[in-house]
């Protein structure tokens, strides 16, 4: 079995292989790694390139524009389309291959008038297992995922953050916004502003892996690590939670009793094997 520190060298002498690269930099912890790795391999030859668009939750810029400048890799900011695509914004299932679809096609050209050799992305072989319909536009796309190609798990990526010094290590997953509307629910701007707000109202309350689905007739339904499900149940914390997202927008306010899952809502999709992985 391989350990850390070969993975760490197989994935800096892949990338040493690529004359150049553009990262799509999520500032997440694999695309960080992915950046920091590339900026190690090939210098001033690597770019990270973050797509912006209302699906991106609020902060997430800053923290790809402080990651970029503190790996030390060239970054550059691009504002993606996906919502004019009613392909896209109808949300089924295959949701994600629309959006990756939109990012990588805008990466297509960007490479193309600065030269870059290829596109990566950050994902692992864990992701193999889940329901990622953005891998076959990453396979159409011929973007490169050197993480999974060196046999990277979600836990080594994360001990090769902590062994980098990269302050994400840790970080919980990050996914877009539109993640979090139920399939069949169309995705907008509006109801990314309600689901954003709700969730950032719980990080301030010091909830840290939060996540709130929207379902149909603006119900919220809040998800939040099992062992801390009980700091909701108070009565006042209840009423003044509910207050805040009706506020917001959302009519029903809900808590999930089975705590936080990361993907919950491919729960109601038939996973299949990742083909184009």
């Amino acid at each position: 079995m391989s350990t850390l520190a070969d993975k760490r060298e197989q994935l800096l002498t892949l990338i040493r292989s690529f004359e150049s690269c553009a990262v799509a930099f999520s500032a997440g912890v694999d695309s960080t790694v992915v950046a920091k790795a590339t900026q190690l391999a090939l210098g001033e030859n690597a770019i990270a390139v973050t797509g912006t668009s209302a699906s991106l939750a609020s902060g997430e810029l800053d923290e790809a524009k402080s990651l970029a400048a503190r790996i030390g890799i060239r970054h550059i900011v691009i504002s993606t389309d996906e919502f004019a695509n009613a392909s896209y914004t109808q949300n089924a299932p295959d949701r994600c291959y629309h959006c990756k679809t939109e990012l990588y096609t805008q990466l297509d050209g960007l490479t193309e008038q600065l030269g870059v050799q290829v596109v990566l992305n950050g994902a692992n072989v864990d992701d193999a297992s889940d329901y990622r319909p953005g891998m076959k536009a990453a396979s159409e796309h011929s973007v490169r995922s050197p993480l999974a190609e060196c046999g990277f798990t979600k836990a080594d990526v994360r001990a090769l953050a902590e062994y980098w010094g990269l302050p994400v290590w840790d970080k919980p997953a990050t996914p877009c916004l539109s993640s979090r509307v139920a399939y069949g629910e169309a995705v907008t701007p509006e109801r990314l502003r309600m689901v954003d707000r709700a969730e950032q109202l719980l990080r301030d309350q010091g909830f840290r892996n939060v996540r709130v689905r929207y379902h149909r007739g603006d119900l919220a339904r809040i998800e939040v690590a099992a062992d801390e499900i009980a700091k909701l149940i108070p009565a006042a914390t209840r009423s003044h939670l509910a207050e805040q997202l009706r506020q917001l927008g959302f009519k029903f306010v809900t808590i999930d009793l089975e705590g936080f899952r990361s993907g919950s809502l491919n729960s109601l999709v038939q996973l299949t094997a990742n083909p184009d992985f």
